[in-house]
């Protein structure tokens, strides 16, 4: 479906947008990057102790060397790849899990370019497939969460949305993710299915940023995740009919060459095990 977009707007804006957040070791966003080269500056810069190629790194605490397993995961995994990469550590001795978050697409196009990752995972297979065609994973990908959209509105609902079909009021600044990544792809998936069209004041590169432009009043409603709806309290999340229709799975694979292999597939592993279940259904994902 071509969505129009006013031309006072840009189709990517990036202005207003949440800045990346950076923890030190656990996380590193994606989103601005263009190259590997970059990625090791930004990883180097939040002073982690792994370094950026997933080789072995110095473990400050003085008792040798940690491995850093390097995982690209998509903007939506924020908070449950956090907690899960803290338990697989505790379960691996001498593991740090370095975690890289942004929107599906520029991740697999990170990793086209060299950027050093022993695990991706993304918000839909559609965008996987691209890595599964240019040979680039280890093994095939496996599907381990769905998700669905639903409206984010401010806490309160100010504007009274109640429908799909609301958001086609010219009076309400409405925010969508960008076609190429996978919540843009279900966005559009939605309008057909709905019969709607959507003018978006913007299109973003992560449905985060979606979820921040609603958050911080700059926008009157967005399409997002469930679980990310769920994840704000800033945020009350409508649900509506037509999210049937765009049901994302979510697959997890290792990718080739990747230096520490056996490790990267344990980490896969852990993430379809039943030890990992509990934390996505806290977070509001559902089974494949």
């Amino acid at each position: 479906m071509q969505r129009r977009v006013p031309n006072r707007l840009t189709r990517n804006a990036s202005a207003g947008r949440p800045s990346a957040k950076c923890t030190p070791v656990r996380r590193t966003s994606l989103a601005a990057l263009t190259g590997a080269g970059i990625l090791a500056l930004t990883v180097a810069g939040c002073g982690g102790t792994g370094s950026s190629d997933g080789s072995a790194a110095s473990d400050d605490s003085g008792g040798g060397e940690s491995t850093t397993l390097t995982v690209f995961a998509a903007a939506s995994l924020t908070d449950t790849y956090e907690e899960l990469a803290d338990l697989f550590a505790q379960q691996h001795d001498g593991v740090d899990v370095q975690l890289s978050f942004a929107g599906s697409s520029d991740l697999v196009t990170q990793i086209q370019e060299g950027a050093p990752a022993d695990v991706i995972a993304t918000a839909d297979q559609r965008t996987m497939e691209t890595l599964v065609g240019a040979n680039a994973l280890a093994a095939d990908p496996q599907v381990f969460v769905s998700n669905t959209l639903v409206i984010a509105v401010p806490t309160g609902n100010p504007e009274g949305i109640e429908a799909l079909a609301s958001l086609q009021d010219a009076e309400l600044d409405v925010v969508v993710c960008a076609p190429q990544v996978p919540c843009g792809a279900a966005t559009e998936a939605v309008e057909v299915a709905g019969g709607v069209t959507l003018t978006p004041i913007s299109e973003e590169p992560a449905v985060t940023d979606v979820l921040g432009k609603v958050a911080n009043g700059q926008a009157d409603a967005g399409l997002v995740y469930r679980t990310d709806a769920a994840g704000s309290p800033n945020v009350d999340a409508i649900e509506f009919d037509e999210s049937a229709d765009a049901v994302n799975l979510y697959p997890i694979a290792p990718v080739r060459d990747t230096p520490h292999a056996d490790l990267a597939q344990e980490f896969v592993d852990f993430i379809l095990s039943d030890d990992a279940r509990p934390v996505f259904d806290g977070a509001g994902f559902a089974a494949p």
